[in-house]
């Protein structure tokens, strides 16, 4: 069996799995943020005017709540949103609840893993639909909806049906200029958006293995504009050291894939023939490099969201505009306050802020198009984040193009779209 495969086995007290199998899984951890708790609060509401009496939950220890989306809190909504998880984590015992302007907080899919709140070979669902971002760790890691995710906090467990796994091998050594988001957004262009729909995505190869762990959870983020149930890659010596780093005292099964797993198809990638890639308005699969469409003039970078504000992500921006100047608005949001903190004690602020950037708290605002810096009619941006639909980070008739930091920021020094090898 493949990790995924084993994984759900394990959690679901069988044997062995098949992809098709229909299991019952017992659940490690879940999550909920300022935008799906409430979503979640009001499903148990409504049980309870059915005569269902929610009088504790299964297991507040294995819960955890991060305000990310809408703070500083964006209007009257929004702040009673942040009341009502308060109120819902006081009431159920929940201490696990990253508070904005309390210390540590951030963006939900970095603080999964900064804060090791997930462990590898464990079952993690978060009522986000981004939450494939920690299967990097050798977990099976996956978004669900309001309805589910309270018959999590119910029960402890829910259905799965075992997904078909699709294997990504990425060869080669790693060039300079070429980052994870370059990779993902590759696959998704030579693939689609649907080609992984209900399908596991899993990465392996020699470019994974050198690769930095907080890049490896740009790749499984952007399952999730594959269509994927879940990204994952197998545990390794970088994983155990990235947790024992977090949790010294952390225990865990390294669940990895047999040697000889069977996979739905595999497909082979030379990273070192990559070019750094940019994708268009509307759709992440709408893919150039960066040099094909360096005439493209932009009126704002964006170095922010789960996907590319992790401290890697800034120290590859930071090294490109150091001793630099952007010609255009420049925002840059770390993803987490230990991550702004880190990157304030290593000088990356003010990189940030000698080259005219604005550095935001961590919020995933500017990314859904809500608020910290959304964009007007028939503006561009070329932006770290995931998605570019129309109207995802401001007015529906603005431009998002995807990229790497390095492009990002390449860009930004130019005020066009930018190869970093060009600068």
């Amino acid at each position: 069996m493949n990790i995924t495969e084993k994984i759900l086995a394990k959690a679901s007290n069988r044997s062995r799995v098949e992809p098709g199998d229909v299991v019952f899984a017992k659940v490690d951890k879940v999550m909920v943020h300022d935008v799906s708790g409430p979503g979640v609060i009001t499903v148990l509401k409504e049980l309870e005017k059915r005569g269902k009496r929610v009088e504790k939950i299964w297991d507040a220890d294995r819960v955890w709540i991060t305000e990310d989306h809408f703070v500083p809190a964006v209007d009257k909504i929004a702040a009673q949103n942040l009341v009502m998880l308060d109120k819902f984590s006081k009431e159920f015992g929940i201490e696990k609840h990253f508070r904005y302007g309390m210390g540590q907080y951030g963006i939900c899919h970095t603080l999964s893993h900064e804060e090791a709140m997930v462990l590898p070979g464990e079952v993690y669902v978060g009522g986000d639909s981004h939450t494939n971002t920690t299967g990097a760790l050798g977990c099976f890691a996956t978004g669900m909806g309001h309805t589910d995710v309270a018959y999590v906090l119910l029960h402890g467990k829910i259905w799965f049906r075992v997904p078909e796994t699709i294997l990504f091998k990425m060869n080669g050594e790693i060039p300079p200029y070429i980052m994870a988001k370059d990779m993902i957004l590759k696959i998704i262009g030579d693939h689609g958006t649907e080609f992984g729909n209900y399908k596991a995505i899993q990465f392996t190869g020699e470019a994974i293995t050198n690769m930095p762990m907080e890049e490896r959870f740009t790749l499984t983020n952007m399952t999730t504009e594959c269509g994927a149930k879940n990204g994952i890659i197998d545990p390794d010596q970088k994983t155990i050291e990235y947790i024992r780093e977090r949790r010294p005292d952390a225990k865990f099964d390294l669940i990895k894939s047999d040697s000889d797993a069977q996979y739905h198809a595999i497909y082979e990638y030379y990273v070192d023939e990559l070019e750094p890639i940019v994708a268009k308005p509307h759709s992440p699969a709408n893919i150039s490099t960066a040099r094909e469409v360096s005439n493209i003039e932009i009126d704002k970078a964006y170095i922010g969201s789960c996907t590319g504000a992790k401290y890697t992500d800034l120290l590859a921006a930071a090294k490109i505009l150091k001793g630099r100047k952007s010609k255009v608005r420049l925002e840059v949001l770390p993803a987490t306050q230990s991550i702004y903190h880190k990157a304030m004690k290593n000088g990356l602020l003010d990189i940030f802020m000698d080259a005219g950037a604005v550095i935001g708290p961590p919020t995933c605002g500017a990314c859904c198009g809500a608020h910290m810096g959304v964009l007007a009619k028939d503006e561009v941006c070329v932006s770290t984040t995931n998605r570019n639909f129309p109207g995802r980070m401001g007015h529906v008739e603005s431009k998002t193009y995807l990229a790497s930091p390095q492009v990002v920021a390449a860009s930004a020094l130019k005020g066009k779209i930018t190869d970093p090898r060009d600068i």
